[in-house]
């Protein structure tokens, strides 16, 4: 093709899906039924990941949970179960180790079958300052924030591909967006997770896999008690995030098939506004809101959870 045609072709599809898009902001998608899908959900034993659960359990499909502790994931089991679970699964791994991932992964393969939704959930965080963070958690978090996803698409993907369907979410955080004090190693495990579920979404497309979906939800701070302490500037603006609302809004981008979800709506125009704004202005947005040194109260979940 030369270069007049595909640059009328490009320009063609390039006012289609723009309009596209404006007629999606007022017409809601349709949303897909997961009925029947293997469901596998990282960091299900509590928090978004135990809403996830029972959400996807009442919707119909067959759940697998992964998590740390038996007993907690034995309660979000309850709880799908209750919702109309017809198949509820709880596996201990510890999503920091790849090979505890694979060898799980294998278990669930040969016990419920392949997995056609994954939700990489699991996550942790410090919340100290760079020099004050010691090395050992640094490297954990790296290990459970972003290198359990490569795990765990390495596991699950290659059946996707094969088949042509499937749904890849990664639950990263505006914190993969914009960079905080005091979570520099929160911030590099997100960016990287973003990076990384986006690169895998441009090579499903490069190998015409459209079957194959995927999902990147960045919120901002979520009441889960991960993240206990934090308190927002300007709650009526930009408030910290009710659980219930999030995993709602996390199930319904799934079933529309939305590539991106950022929570609240607000940290869109945020996002856009510090694509292109200088350096000083960014952190004066930064500074109004308060997160600057947002992290000063952070507590965060008690050493025993």
């Amino acid at each position: 093709m030369n270069f007049f045609l595909e640059t009328l072709q490009f320009i063609v599809l390039l006012v289609y899906y723009l309009l596209e898009s404006l007629v999606f902001l007022v017409v809601p998608r349709r949303k897909k039924n997961v009925s029947g899908e293997i469901v596998l959900i990282t960091g299900a034993g509590n928090g978004i990941g135990r809403l996830l659960a029972v959400k996807f359990a009442s919707l119909g499909a067959t759940v697998v949970l992964w998590g740390i502790n038996q007993e907690r994931l034995n309660c979000t089991v309850r709880l799908a179960r209750e919702n109309g679970a017809g198949r509820v699964h709880s596996y201990v791994c510890d999503c920091s180790k790849r090979q505890d991932v694979y060898r799980v992964a294998d278990q669930v393969k040969k016990e419920v079958g392949d997995v056609s939704i994954l939700i990489n959930n699991a996550g942790i965080v410090i919340g100290k300052r760079f020099l004050d963070s010691p090395d050992s958690l640094v490297e954990k978090t790296m290990e459970v924030n972003t290198m359990a996803h490569f795990w765990t698409y390495k596991a699950f993907l290659p059946a996707m591909v094969a088949a042509n369907h499937g749904h890849l979410v990664s639950i990263a955080s505006c914190a993969g967006l914009c960079g905080t004090s005091a979570m520099s190693d929160y911030c590099a495990s997100k960016f990287a997770a973003v990076g990384f579920a986006e690169s895998i979404d441009i090579e499903m497309r490069a190998l015409r896999k459209t079957g194959v979906k995927t999902t990147t939800v960045c919120p901002y701070f979520i009441n889960t008690g991960m993240f206990d302490g934090v308190e927002s500037k300007w709650p009526h603006v930009l408030p910290i995030l009710d659980p219930e609302y999030v995993a709602e809004r996390i199930i319904t981008a799934v079933r529309q098939n939305q590539e991106m979800l950022l929570l609240p709506r607000i940290t869109y125009a945020l996002y856009f506004l510090k694509s292109f704004l200088p350096v000083k202005a960014s952190v004066l947005f930064l500074e109004y809101f308060g997160n600057l040194d947002i992290m000063k109260t952070f507590k965060g979940r008690p050493k025993k959870e």
